[in-house]
């Protein structure tokens, strides 16, 4: 018996998460949609090879029998979550994915009766996208427990992956959204700037409707929540300036184009350039008196964080004492499992 199933073995990030499992010596099942590419996968590491597509109820329930969690790792999750969601419900089997999308988790979140009913756990976000955030947003809450705003911000990055350049384009008709009176509400690209210092140097940030946006909320109950990246300045410009056609980059003509330049890229950085980069979260609280809190946190880049977060999170989960329903890395594990990874480490400012 497989302790858990890694669904998209064969991507960037999923090919990364193989590898992270295989040198802490366990032994994953491996799934994807492409029987070839899986078993080229699985063949060197004598790992089971279990291809199954998301369209096929039958094969994905093959897949997953005898395991106690899927890790999922294909996107985009916006189409590629629901399948195995349903799968996880009908085979009893606890859910995991890296995903930072907000649709998504909102999804997670209301189909938490269920996932209790057949004694699962939903635990979506457990890489880059959103532990080291999450964790950092509850650590913040635990000092001002009646925060009534949050803001988060993160920096340092290694250039995208395919996968996330395509879940990029596939919502960027979209905008951008923020929480407001704990609700996520939708406002327009690039809606607010800000310069914040990282510990290393103070950058140009701007708000992006990032996975924090949701599950920052049900970690914390905070309702005003804002996320930031750091972006040069005439990036913000540009942002801005697209506005107005952002309904045509979402039109079907425009998001093949886009989709073909995705796929002629490399797949994602190499491990050189992972090695070399650090990632860097920033966070505030502020009550309804003004007075304000900061913590910071750095991290290795977020490639190489999502394959440790995300194996760490499956074998947890897969051992049992995880409470069912939807879970956030913090709920699940405390706001200081970003912690027990190598090349972590948080400090609070004010």
């Amino acid at each position: 018996m497989s302790a858990f199933v890694v669904y998209g073995a064969t991507g960037y990030t999923g090919r990364l998460i193989v590898e992270e499992a295989v040198r802490l010596g366990l032994r994953p099942v491996l799934s994807g949609r492409n029987p070839e590419a899986v078993r080229s996968l699985a063949a060197p590491f004598g790992l089971e090879a279990r291809p199954a597509s998301l369209d096929d109820p039958r094969a994905l329930d093959a897949a997953l029998a005898g395991a106690h969690a899927v890790l999922h790792c294909a996107g985009p999750f916006h189409r590629m979550a629901q399948p195995m969601l349903e799968a996880c419900l009908r085979n009893r089997v606890h859910y995991l994915d890296i995903t930072g999308e907000i649709a998504v988790f909102e999804r997670m979140a209301a189909s938490d009766v269920a996932a209790k009913a057949a004694g699962i756990t939903l635990l979506p976000g457990v890489g880059f996208d959103v532990v080291p955030s999450d964790c950092l947003a509850a650590h913040l809450h635990a000092r001002m427990p009646d925060a009534i705003a949050l803001e988060l911000a993160f920096t340092g990055g290694t250039g995208l992956s395919r996968g996330t350049a395509t879940t990029m384009v596939e919502g960027i008709a979209q905008g951008g959204a923020i929480r407001r009176d704990c609700h996520i509400v939708r406002v327009p690209s690039a809606y607010a700037t800000r310069d914040i210092d990282f510990g290393d140097r103070r950058r140009h940030c701007v708000t992006i409707p990032w996975g924090d946006v949701s599950t920052a909320f049900h970690s914390t109950r905070i309702p005003d929540i804002r996320v930031y990246t750091a972006v040069p300045p005439q990036t913000v410009r540009l942002m801005r300036l697209t506005r107005p056609i952002l309904p045509l980059l979402g039109t079907a003509p425009v998001q093949r184009f886009l989709k073909a330049r995705i796929a002629a890229r490399t797949p994602g950085p190499s491990a050189e350039r992972r090695a070399g980069a650090r990632s860097r979260l920033w966070g505030e609280v502020r009550d309804a008196e003004g007075r304000v809190m900061q913590s910071r946190l750095v991290a290795p880049d977020g490639y190489s964080l999502t394959a440790m977060t995300a194996v760490a999170a499956a074998q947890r989960v897969a051992a049992g004492g995880v409470p069912v329903g939807f879970q956030t890395p913090s709920s699940a594990f405390g706001k200081d499992f970003i912690l027990s990874f190598p090349d972590t480490q948080r400090e609070d400012i004010v």
